[in-house]
């Protein structure tokens, strides 16, 4: 795992870059954050800082993201397959370290 860490983050750069390229930025999406989408049926779009791309436990979120959809998901947005109350769990935690 710890071997798929580092290119797994640089494709998360990449989505970041072409979010911030994009004229989806105009839709909520300030610099230094990434919009994700979240829900294992009905998805949810969050905000959330860059920053948290370097914690392991959201890495490992987006390790299951990657298992389950790759980087290049049909609906453009970066989706990742968690409970809503598992999510906000966690960033709630990472916001506050």
């Amino acid at each position: 795992m710890g071997i798929r860490l580092p290119s797994l983050l640089l494709s998360a750069k990449q989505v970041v870059k072409m979010q911030t390229v994009s004229p989806r930025n105009q839709c909520g999406v300030p610099k230094g954050h990434i919009a994700v989408y979240v829900g294992d049926t009905e998805r949810k779009r969050f905000v959330v800082p860059i920053s948290y791309l370097n914690h392991p436990s959201f890495s490992a979120l987006l390790e299951t993201a990657e298992e389950e959809f790759g980087f290049k998901h049909p609906t453009g947005g970066l989706t990742i397959p968690c409970r809503e109350d598992v999510f906000i769990n966690l960033t709630s935690r990472l916001q506050t370290s």
